[in-house]
């Protein structure tokens, strides 16, 4: 593991041009493997998930080619011919997204063994459980041994109508992948419907495959058609383009972030302004302005705490939930959270009272920031959850000082060359071995 050593309390300034989206890239790699004809995928991050799902590819025997066009996005060439096979392979461990290889691994080969947990960021109970129910809506067969989970493919995939308990995105996006070579309409109620979901709709129909209800909460799919091959092309990442906006905020810094995406973000928009940040979009561009600075505004409704409520797509989403916490620290005034997806999720928030920060933990799902007190330097412990260790940056790079965030790996499964962006905006921060 690594640590992040911030030197504070310098404000940003410069222009920053955002990775693509790993909730994009990841289910979309998951997907080369329904087709046998070569794909090539342009802005491919160069971060940890990506290594270890390349990596995967390369012991089916696949052929990966790389082409840098920088140090933090490439090219990438991949070919999954049908010379591929799967003895030598096991599904990549850490990482949430090796579920997502199940169904083109069962198309391909016919049985698939999950050997030990595929989890990712610690954020609370990530059960496998509506995965396995959703294979067996379309025929597989399951068998749980105390040595692994194994799952057949049934002679043919069988069109499926299913409603999920919840809006889950991998879930949603395994239904699309099983659809897509289930014979016939299959549909999905309750369906995710982030941007993320959307960009991976769109790479499913650029290699054949009919969605219908693409950013909705019901999807139909077409499936049994030829997969083909394609090129495809990522876009901006709307967390880093947030994230960066959130650290330009609390530095009282400039920074100017490529977004091509703005019909994202009215209730972004809408949640910095509680803040007193006003983000502004144009010509492709985002930054954030604090005509009074930062202060939680009050609400019309008298005697009532002002609040942030997160959940999926669209709601104000989860991931960016701790980037408002930093802001909710930093700016004067009080201002309740709420996880409603993940309990535990915001538990690592005790950990920035070492900042001098007021949070109160209400519940498993909400705590209160008291904002605007005197913070100092301070050496905090990150989880392994990608937006908590960033938004212990953003309050570090607040403070005037050094502060260390330890064991901060888990910003390398996200954001490429994190620390190298924010230096060219004037930052000065390194990794450190723990």
């Amino acid at each position: 593991m690594s640590d992040l050593v911030v030197h504070g309390g310098y404000p940003l300034k410069g222009e920053i041009i955002p990775s693509a989206n790993k909730n994009a890239v990841l289910p979309v790699l998951c997907a080369t493997l329904l087709s046998k004809e070569p794909i090539t995928l342009h802005n491919v991050p160069d971060i940890t998930d990506v290594r270890k799902i390349l990596k995967f590819f390369e012991s089916l025997g696949s052929i990966v080619k790389l082409d840098s066009k920088d140090d933090a996005s490439s090219t990438l060439y991949v070919h999954h011919s049908d010379d591929i096979s799967a003895k030598q392979a096991t599904l990549p461990q850490g990482m949430r997204s090796s579920v997502m290889l199940v169904p083109a691994l069962l198309h391909r080969f016919g049985e698939v063994r999950i050997e030990s947990d595929v989890k990712g960021c610690s954020l609370g109970s990530r059960e496998i459980d509506p995965h396995m129910e959703l294979l067996k809506g379309f025929g597989a067969d399951i068998e749980k041994t105390p040595e692994a989970v194994i799952i057949r493919k049934p002679a043919n995939f069988t069109s499926s109508d299913q409603w999920l308990d919840y809006a889950s995105v991998t879930t949603t996006e395994n239904f699309i992948l099983c659809a897509a070579v289930a014979s016939g309409e299959s549909s999905l109620t309750n369906a995710a419907s982030e941007p993320h979901v959307q960009e991976f709709c769109d790479f499913m129909h650029k290699i054949g495959v009919a969605i219908d209800g693409k950013g909705t909460s019901r999807l139909h799919v077409t499936g049994g058609q030829c997969i083909a091959g394609t090129e495809f092309t990522f876009v901006e990442d709307f967390h880093e383009v947030t994230t960066f906006l959130a650290i330009s905020a609390v530095t009282g810094g400039d920074i100017v972030v490529k977004n091509t995406q703005p019909k994202h973000f009215p209730l972004i928009d809408r949640t910095f302004a509680k803040f007193g940040v006003q983000l502004e979009h144009k010509d492709g561009w985002s930054k954030a302005c604090i005509p009074n600075g930062l202060k939680v505004q009050p609400p019309f409704t008298q005697y009532i705490l002002p609040k942030i409520e997160a959940a999926p797509w669209p709601y104000f989403p989860v991931d960016l939930l701790p980037m408002c916490v930093a802001l909710g620290v930093v700016a004067e005034g009080n201002m309740m959270f709420w996880n409603k997806v993940y309990e535990g999720a915001l538990g690592w928030t005790s950990e920035l009272s070492k900042f001098g920060a007021h949070v109160m933990q209400c519940d498993p799902h909400r705590i209160v920031t008291y904002g605007g007190k005197k913070l100092t330097p301070a050496h905090v412990e990150s989880p392994y959850i990608i937006r908590a260790a960033i938004a212990m940056f953003v309050i570090a790079a607040s403070i005037e000082g050094k502060s260390v965030i330890k064991n901060a790996d888990p910003i390398k499964r996200a954001h490429p060359l994190f620390v190298e962006k924010l230096n060219a905006l004037g930052a000065k921060v390194e990794w450190i071995d723990s």
